[in-house]
């Protein structure tokens, strides 16, 4: 439990999980976040996110720095980094400016290198429609809905839509994904 001095220090917020959780979480604040228990869901953080050795994540994550040493199955998408050390086993697709894999670590998917944030803006890494349902938990057809009815922030690319993650996570905290 964090004491206020604790939270203090260098305005960190931690949290340490170490449990059985399912469902989203979304983090709109910075945290560092450890999981060391079992999650299944979706999970989208700001901040640093490392999956430790005994824990098993079955869930799509969205995250800036994230490290990864225990079991995860689902994508990942990394905006500034994303490590595999050992004895990580990683199952899914990964997107990632950078990417690390240590020794040890295995992962079965496939890879596709992003900008760095740096050189673009920060929090616009774009999904599909298949990923903002996935994203979402709600069925395609119900994203195109709202895509071409207005009602869900995106870009229109040729016959298709694209999601900025920054506009989709300030259109789910307003509440207007009701």
């Amino acid at each position: 439990m964090m004491t206020r001095r604790d939270k203090k220090h260098e305005g960190e917020k931690v949290l340490d999980v170490d449990a059985s959780m399912q469902g989203t979480l979304i983090f709109k604040d910075s945290v560092n976040l450890k999981i060391n228990g079992s999650f299944e869901g979706v999970l989208n953080t700001k901040g640093n996110l490392m999956i430790g050795e005994e824990a098993v994540v079955n869930a799509d994550i969205i995250g800036e720095s994230i490290i990864i040493a225990g079991k995860v199955t689902g994508n990942v998408n990394a905006l500034k980094e994303l490590k595999l050390i050992s004895p990580a086993r990683v199952v899914g697709d990964i997107r990632a400016p950078l990417l690390s894999i240590a020794e040890g670590a295995t992962f079965d998917g496939s890879c596709r290198m992003l900008a760095d944030s740096k050189g673009t803006d920060q929090g616009q890494a774009a999904m599909t429609p298949e990923e903002l349902a996935k994203y979402l938990e709600v069925d395609m057809s119900l994203v195109h809905e709202w895509a071409n009815s207005g009602k869900i922030p995106g870009i229109r690319d040729g016959n298709s839509w694209k999601f900025e993650r920054s506009r989709i996570e300030e259109w789910v905290a307003s509440g207007k994904i009701k």
